[in-house]
């Protein structure tokens, strides 16, 4: 699959509009399909390696990528404009909802719509991180490197400040090793 990179600022902003429109539960599922399945944007390769930079840096990962990729094809221009297209419709969302909220919080309907997009959002997470890992199962340096991330934090419940150094450390490592 070859990537081709948003024409405009304007297809820029669109592009991150839908991803931010789509992102109940979790951007990154959303922000895959927009980007690599439907507009073709990036690799699939490319969006893990650019997913795993920005999760590597303070504040959201799609957020960042947005600002990166926004940058690497319009430059400044381009990182504020993917940033502000990937958060308009979620800013305005949230505020309507923190309006109707207090009025609605305690019905067990609202509770149990709660519980459900939670649980959606689990699987959507789950379900991208498949997606995303399938790109380098053949490495067992890679699997070795998932593995023992996801039992440091799911199983040994190791916090994620200490675990993400750790890790991107090890990467580098295995990276520079070609390994990974």
């Amino acid at each position: 699959m070859s990537a081709t990179p948003p024409r405009s600022l304007g297809e820029l902003f669109l592009g991150f509009l839908s991803i931010g429109a789509r992102s109940f539960g979790g951007v990154l599922p959303a922000a895959h399909y927009v980007m690599v399945e439907r507009r073709q944007w990036l690799t699939p390769e490319d969006f893990t390696e650019t997913i795993g930079l920005c999760q590597a840096l303070p504040g959201p990962n799609i957020g960042n990528a947005a600002i990166v990729l926004g940058k690497r094809w319009f430059g400044l221009r381009g990182a504020i404009v993917a940033f502000l297209g990937l958060f308009a419709l979620p800013y305005v969302w949230v505020l309507a909802l923190a309006l109707v909220y207090p009025y609605w919080a305690a019905r067990p309907l609202v509770s149990a719509v709660v519980t459900g997009v939670g649980a959606s959002a689990a699987g959507l997470l789950m379900a991208t991180a498949v997606k995303l890992g399938r790109r380098i199962a053949h490495k067992p340096a890679a699997v070795a490197l998932m593995v023992g991330c996801f039992v440091a934090v799911a199983i040994g419940r190791v916090p994620l400040p200490i675990v993400m150094p750790v890790a991107l450390s090890v990467g580098i490592a295995l990276a520079r090793g070609r390994l990974l």
